[in-house]
């Protein structure tokens, strides 16, 4: 019968260190307000109230934030490009490419011939030193193609005088090479399959294999075909695609397949 009430006491001796502990803190914290009434404080100690609820920052009591980390020691995991390395391969006859249009694809052999390495800054002297040269060839053959359509009236007519006509005959002189961005300007131009056939010879490929001029025509006929050849419905027991594994597809949202029709209806 006794064990409640001590268990009363024990709880109020708890309570009782707790509000002490807690005033003791709350009274040397800065963030602790005085005791005194609201009318006790007059209005030359207004700014002083403020400045309870703004206490003055303390390197001691604000922690130190974990997105804070120390900042790297100068000298210290920096990257640094010094020197660029290029390799050179020679031209081989490529067999993994598509070109638009002929055969003789371009590839390169699986080992360099040569290395060479270059500081930044003659890097990019060089680079731009290529660019213009590419710049100024695809400039010298747009005159030639003007020359020739000119001689031709624009294709109706033949000329000999415009199948003689080669890149060499036109002038440095005609080119506004200097007008133009290189930077803005440049890319790559595709070859014909006669410059194709020339680097390769000039690469050292005496022989170039004339099969591959016939699969690239099937692979590019095969690209210009989509779809199957079914009318009006497709017939899984007839139709290519099915035939072959391959899904229907769909290229308007929310309409059916014909065949998916055929087959509910």
């Amino acid at each position: 019968m006794n064990n409640p009430p001590r268990q009363v006491s024990m709880e109020a001796v708890s309570s009782l260190s707790l509000k002490r502990r807690f005033e003791e803190v709350d009274s040397g914290s800065p963030y602790s307000t005085p005791k005194d009434s609201d009318d006790d404080i007059s209005s030359s100690d207004s700014a002083d109230s403020c400045d309870s609820l703004n206490p003055p920052s303390s390197t001691a009591l604000i922690p130190t934030s974990i997105l804070r980390r120390h900042k790297p020691s100068p000298g210290r995991k920096r990257v640094r490009f010094d020197v660029v390395t290029v390799y050179y391969f020679p031209r081989r006859q490529g067999f993994t490419s598509v070109p638009s249009q002929g055969g003789s694809s371009l590839g390169m052999a699986r080992h360099h011939c040569s290395i060479r390495r270059y500081t930044l800054g003659e890097f990019a002297c060089e680079q731009e030193t290529s660019h213009r040269h590419a710049v100024r060839q695809h400039l010298r053959q747009e005159k030639l193609n003007a020359r020739k359509m000119k001689l031709t009236r624009n294709g109706t007519v033949e000329c000999a005088q415009a199948d003689l006509l080669t890149l060499d005959d036109v002038s440095d002189d005609d080119l506004d090479v200097e007008g133009v961005e290189v930077d803005d300007c440049f890319f790559l131009q595709p070859l014909p399959t006669k410059r194709r056939r020339a680097l390769l010879r000039a690469s050292g490929n005496a022989r170039i294999d004339a099969r591959e001029k016939a699969e690239l025509r099937t692979i590019r006929l095969s690209r210009e075909e989509c779809g199957c050849d079914c009318r009006f419905y497709c017939d899984p027991r007839h139709c290519g695609c099915s035939q072959a594994g391959i899904k229907c597809q769909v290229c308007v949202y929310d309409v059916m397949c014909l065949c998916a029709q055929y087959r509910l209806g």
